[in-house]
């Protein structure tokens, strides 16, 4: 074969590679969110998407498929085209926690999905209702054990799930876990007292803490919160207590690397920009981005392994 025909062969099993990165994206495109809106993925969903919306000069359109802890998002982006059009923003409740959580699950968290970019870190925090005595962690935990049954907590999502059953055999409580679809609703019953306890994350519930809605009594990282300083780590009184949420985006199994390379620069790019960092804190976010593709999809390995290890510990059983 001649050199002219080895590079026109080249050039012919190059250039679509080079179409599909020059043409894309060409229309609108779906990021998905595990969770409901007003939850703390949704704020951060909804920041990150309008500047990639304006980084790509096509609009991203957050698409909320809340249920069964993420489950109902996860098959759908799992069952979409690979093509970049559906993209993911979820955290460790689908991909960490869920395939110790349920007996069956309908997607694998390594093998279905394709990891583009860490976004960042969504710490939570420990609040009860203002009707309880209790003023301080220590305080809680003396009321709760002097009224067993009497406490019950909200769990929308598996990082309040595992952070609420961690503390209940960890301090030795006899509190009554209630589920929840949403992470507003479980906050709104918080307010008025229809649940007493709920582990929140700082994206859905940040503004309410702060407005006195709700009693703080501690973080659930065992550093504590640049955004709560004030605010001891639960640890201080639970030891080895240190619990954090993750949030990432990802597409389905098989998109080309030419598009996980591009929204991975471009997500880069968005969450070093100075605004968007202010825009973050202000939910409770806090970025802590992946150097690349590869880096995230090991950190995703590492992150199933701890928090199977810490649902065992915790005594969950699979439903």
């Amino acid at each position: 074969m001649s050199i002219r025909s080895s590079v026109l062969l080249w050039l012919i099993a190059f250039l679509p590679t080079c179409a599909v990165a020059q043409a894309y994206p060409s229309r609108p495109i779906t990021l998905v969110v595990s969770f409901a809106a007003g939850s703390g993925t949704d704020s951060v969903a909804r920041i990150v998407g309008q500047k990639l919306a304006e980084r790509l000069k096509q609009p991203v359109v957050v698409e909320n498929k809340a249920g069964a802890n993420g489950q109902i998002a996860a098959e759908y982006v799992k069952n979409a085209k690979p093509d970049g059009y559906t993209l993911w923003m979820t955290t460790n409740t689908t991909q960490s926690a869920n395939p110790s959580l349920y007996k069956e699950l309908r997607y694998d968290p390594l093998k279905d999905f394709t990891p583009i970019v860490l976004t960042g870190e969504l710490p939570f925090a420990l609040v009860v209702n203002n009707d309880l005595p209790a003023k301080t962690m220590k305080e809680f935990l003396a009321y709760a054990r002097a009224n067993p049954g009497k406490i019950s907590y909200a769990t929308p999502n598996s990082t309040s799930l595992v952070g609420s059953e961690t503390l209940k055999i960890a301090a030795k409580l006899e509190i009554v876990g209630i589920p929840y679809k949403a992470s507003p609703q479980a906050l709104t019953d918080t307010i008025s007292g229809q649940v007493q306890m709920y582990i929140v994350d700082f994206g859905s519930g940040l503004t309410q803490m702060k407005a006195g809605k709700v009693r703080v009594l501690g973080v659930t990282p065992a550093r504590g919160s640049k955004i709560l300083p004030d605010v001891p780590p639960i640890g201080k009184e639970v030891p080895g207590f240190d619990l954090t949420s993750w949030n990432g985006i990802l597409g389905p199994a098989g998109l080309p690397k030419e598009i996980v390379d591009r929204i991975n620069t471009e997500v880069l790019a968005i969450l070093a920009e100075k605004d968007v960092q202010d825009k973050l804190a202000l939910t409770g976010f806090e970025v802590n981005p992946s150097k690349s593709p590869a880096e995230f999809q090991k950190y995703q390995s590492e992150q199933l392994a701890h928090w199977t290890r810490m649902i065992k510990a915790a005594g969950i059983k699979p439903e």
